[in-house]
């Protein structure tokens, strides 16, 4: 989530938040693609744009009342542009932003970052706004991405703020051109410095605010910016309590201090531009869920498959109508998750991390479940609490942006 299009982990898939190198590709393809513009050259400009269809070939939006009566495949096959998609007024993707504002004006912060639909979570390269992910606007997009992906990032009010919190810390940062000053620097590193093809996570740092998973503050300094202005944002975070012993504090004491300095202030960049909107996004459903997972993969090790095998059996034509592993998992996964954290006295952010992972590698090996609940429960939580120790004390495997 983040500036140049940032991304957080979703069931081993990244889900919206574009990493920072994506970003600032997009920006420079952008760029390059934009000429002086003129009435006679605006249509040429369009067709130029890259990952963006033309507007006078896009052909006439499909009704919503139409399209909501679409098979599955008949949807997956239809491009986005041509569902006319637009934020309700009355969804709680709108009431989410609005919230976002509120807290942003409780804090002095009179800036309010511009939103749009596109097809993931991110706030562009030097324009301070937030792109949301189109699926979020209607249920039946909600469930494709689900069944596409097993989860749908932002879906939930709270899941939802915060990611709006996280970006809102990247469109302030390039509004005020925060990362461009000596102190930033000396707090969170280079905004500049290049961005990893993945990293390895430290569970146990206290350098890093706990926000997004999985532990996405390690991933980058603009990452670790944002994430830090996302907790000091969150209303009642007791931020001070929490990280007391923390050298994390340090950051958050830097973004309080940063805020109260540019309260009241003009920002310095104040595009409202808005990159790749979903009604210019001439892809395809089917074809934008093949990129995304072509685009990541999860890096786990073999013997996780193996243990994952002897818990659950591979479905088979047979068998398909029994529960899949993943639906269980994800069904029970508070209360698994609440004994290993008890055994383990280990951070319920850490165990999740790992069933985040095997409930993903589940549905990938399509694993079923047999014997009685009580039973597969059990044994779950042996398993996860080997690999949240493995794991934690053998090192994480590393997370690709």
């Amino acid at each position: 989530m983040s500036q140049r299009k940032s991304s957080t982990s979703k069931s081993g898939i990244k889900s919206g938040l574009k990493s920072y190198r994506l970003r600032q590709a997009h920006t420079a393809a952008s760029r390059a693609a934009a000429p002086e513009v003129t009435p006679d050259s605006r249509s040429d400009l369009r067709r130029a744009s890259p990952g963006r269809a033309n507007l006078s070939a896009r052909g006439r939006v499909i009704p919503q009342s139409v399209w909501e009566q679409f098979s599955d495949d008949q949807l997956l096959d239809t491009r986005i542009c041509d569902l006319g998609l637009k934020i309700p007024a009355d969804s709680f993707v709108s009431r989410c932003v609005e919230r976002l504002y509120r807290e942003l004006e409780s804090r002095g912060i009179s800036f309010r970052p511009h939103v749009w639909l596109s097809d993931e979570w991110y706030s562009p390269d030097r324009i301070p706004g937030i792109a949301i992910p189109f699926c979020l606007v209607h249920p039946r997009l909600r469930a494709i991405e689900r069944r596409e992906l097993m989860e749908v990032e932002g879906g939930t009010p709270r899941w939802c703020m915060r990611i709006l919190r996280h970006e809102a810390g990247h469109a302030i940062d390039t509004a005020w051109r925060l990362h461009r000053r000596a102190d930033y620097r000396k707090v969170f590193g280079n905004y500049f410095s290049a961005y990893p093809e993945s990293y390895r996570p430290k569970p146990h740092s206290k350098r890093y605010v706990l926000h997004l998973e999985p532990w996405y503050a390690q991933s980058h300094p603009a990452e670790d910016f944002a994430e830090t202005f996302a907790v000091w944002l969150t209303p009642r975070s007791g931020w001070r309590q929490t990280y007391a012993d923390w050298p994390a504090l340090q950051k958050l004491e830097f973004v309080d201090e940063l805020m109260s300095e540019i309260s009241g202030t003009p920002s310095k960049v104040r595009s409202r531009v808005s990159v790749d909107p979903a009604s210019r996004l001439n892809k395809t459903l089917r074809e934008h869920y093949d990129q995304l997972h072509a685009r990541y993969r999860t890096r786990l090790p073999q013997v996780l498959d193996h243990d994952l095998h002897k818990l659950f059996p591979r479905r088979t034509r047979f068998t398909s109508r029994r529960r899949t592993a993943a639906a269980f998992l994800k069904a029970n996964r508070k209360d698994i998750a609440n004994v290993v954290c008890q055994w383990t006295g280990e951070f319920r952010y850490s165990v999740n991390q790992v069933l985040r992972q095997m409930t993903d590698r589940c549905r990938q090996l399509d694993l079923e479940v047999t014997g009685t609940d009580r039973e597969v429960f059990q044994r779950t939580i042996v398993l996860l609490t080997v690999h949240t120790m493995n794991f934690l004390h053998g090192g994480l495997p590393r997370v690709d942006l």
